[in-house]
């Protein structure tokens, strides 16, 4: 018997960190939402995503989970650290320092205690973030979470979308009205199969076997400091052991030879022990496992009419600088503050055309860098000499040489400053560009701008709170000279009810990269507009922020 439901305004199919994050970027905001999950609740997810990027971490500070987070995972002293080893238990290659959590704001060690952000990365598997999004999320007005609920199917109208859910308890369906469907689901996306989105682009570029482990002895056999992430390199097999509770739990990553594309083939014991280095008497437990196959897959859209993917239902690549998670994350925030701006009134529909405007080419970008970071790791793994392990000077000299290539090719990954801060949303409909090119956008380094569509560089408050803890639900300007008139600006606000603060700073405080006394920034901390002065025609720029003029002169929005 079927039951119509008419209580969301946003459906979001999936409960992992990605469908998590949207539902509560909304519920900030007073949107009424549906998760629709086919899991029981509080069912653990797979060992998984093991970092949270700083971008992510910045994100959960405005959404008040970010302590949360930081207190959960590996033990407050237990090093962060990727160390290169010729084993799990073998000999040290080199080091990534990385502080641990108790260290993580106050450290002054290592390639990535720089960054100007509020909330430095935090390292933890997804076993222990995921139930911290979920409590959070459920304990949210407007929220509801629908376990063990299978989304079969949808259709749409102008006015919404009518989505078939199966109960996989009881085998009870029921139809669930709202005006907005995010598909969360995975690579394997049922929204993304229904409205006819293809996966495109490299589909296999590593095979790995995966086994998570209970191994109660292994951490006193390691030889000098514990580390968060181990690359294990010898001729026998290469692998990653990443701590998972600093104690007794590991997770191992085997991965395979190019020339090894049949996981039953390979001896997963055998391999387990030669990458820990230990021999047939040493006893472990296996816990779970997985064997998985790394991709460069990208969705050929993200959208189709009221109907969205976000995460790994729109992209898929192997996972190294650890940002599939957070480039799904990057997504549901995206989303997440434009469909409220519809809901809530003050925007018109045509503001989520910049939803796949600017995710997707970034997305596209992000892939390309972890592809091409895997082929690199995937030629060092081929090239380990056989004698790497040889004791005298011939085998220090082999070791010192594969530790500085593997820093090298590395730190880029594990300390992404770039990916992390300098990505960019170019030709979308919410950025007015004043001619200016962004900087460069890499993995490892950036440069700090306020070239619309960067992120606004972060810089402490005199009252020592982020300028982002500062920021509104809506635009927020920022504005380094009083005498500069703001007025036209914001009542053009007032006028299309669009949200908008105001903070006033002194140009000394200012980092480099402000070079305008006025900034205009997103919720999502993304740069808008910015000039000298404010534009001649206020209501244009207000109506092109809210949606409703998108082929506006640009000379119209200078300032």
């Amino acid at each position: 018997m079927n039951q119509q439901t008419s209580i969301a305004d946003v459906l979001i199919v999936g409960a992992g960190p990605v469908g998590l994050t949207l539902a509560m970027d909304l519920a900030s905001r007073g949107v009424s939402v549906v998760i629709a999950e086919t899991r029981r609740r509080g069912e653990p997810p797979s060992v998984k995503c093991n970092h949270v990027a700083a971008r992510t971490m910045e994100q959960f500070r405005r959404l008040g989970v970010a302590q949360k987070v930081r207190l959960a995972g590996l033990p407050e002293d237990y090093p962060n650290d990727v160390v290169f080893r010729t084993s799990f238990t073998g000999q040290e290659l080199t080091r990534i320092l990385i502080p641990c959590r108790r260290d993580r704001y106050t450290a002054e060690d290592g390639p990535d205690t720089w960054w100007p952000t509020p909330e430095p990365p935090h390292r933890i598997n997804q076993i222990y973030l995921e139930p911290i999004l979920l409590e959070h999320a459920a304990s949210l007005p407007g929220v509801s979470l629908l376990d063990r609920t299978q989304i079969t199917g949808f259709t749409q109208d102008d006015d919404g979308v009518v989505a078939t859910a199966l109960s996989l308890d009881d085998g009870r369906t029921i139809d669930i009205r709202c005006r907005y469907l995010v598909g969360c689901d995975g690579g394997s996306s049922t929204v993304r199969k229904t409205m006819g989105a293809k996966l495109e682009g490299t589909p296999v570029i590593q095979r790995v076997q995966s086994t998570y482990i209970r191994a109660p002895g292994l951490r006193e056999l390691v030889p000098g400091a514990p580390a968060w992430s181990c690359y294990a390199v010898n001729p026998r097999r290469c692998g990653t052991v990443f701590a998972i509770d600093g104690q007794d739990r590991w997770l191992v990553h085997n991965h395979l030879n190019p020339d090894e594309p049949d996981f039953e083939s390979i001896d997963r014991d055998q391999s387990i022990r030669n990458i820990l280095g230990v021999g047939p008497d040493f006893e472990y437990e296996v816990i779970s496992k997985e064997d998985w196959v790394g991709r460069r897959l990208v969705a050929d859209r993200f959208r189709q009419g009221r109907v969205f993917l976000a995460g790994d239902a729109a992209h898929l690549w192997v996972p190294y600088a650890g940002y599939g998670m957070n480039a799904g994350i990057a997504d549901a925030i995206n989303l997440g503050w434009l469909l409220g701006a519809c809901i809530q009134g003050w925007a018109d529909e045509q503001v989520l055309i910049a939803y796949e405007l600017e995710r997707q080419p970034i997305t596209e970008q992000v892939s390309n860098f972890a592809m091409d970071h895997a082929q690199k790791m995937i030629r060092a793994r081929s090239a380990v000499p056989p004698d790497i392990e040889a004791p005298g000077p011939h085998g220090e000299a082999l070791r010192a040489a594969m530790g500085r290539e593997a820093y090298e090719l590395n730190v880029q990954q594990f300390c992404c400053a770039g990916l992390n801060f300098g990505y960019f949303y170019a030709d979308s409909p919410l950025i007015v560009s004043d001619g200016e090119a962004p900087p460069p956008y890499t993995m490892g380094s950036f440069t700090a701008s306020t070239v619309p569509g960067c992120r606004a560089p972060h810089f402490w408050l005199e009252d020592g709170r982020s300028v982002y803890d500062a920021f509104g639900p809506g635009y927020t300007l920022l504005r380094s000279h009083r005498a500069v008139d703001i007025e036209p600006l914001l009542q053009a606000a007032r006028q299309a009810r669009m949200p908008l603060a105001v903070i006033d700073v002194a140009a000394a405080q200012l980092p480099e990269g402000y070079r305008h006394p006025l900034v205009l920034c997103r919720t999502d901390q993304h740069v808008v507009w910015r000039g000298e002065r404010l534009p001649e025609n206020t209501g244009a720029l207000v109506a092109r922020l809210c949606g409703r003029a998108h082929a506006l002169v640009p000379e119209a929005l200078s300032g």
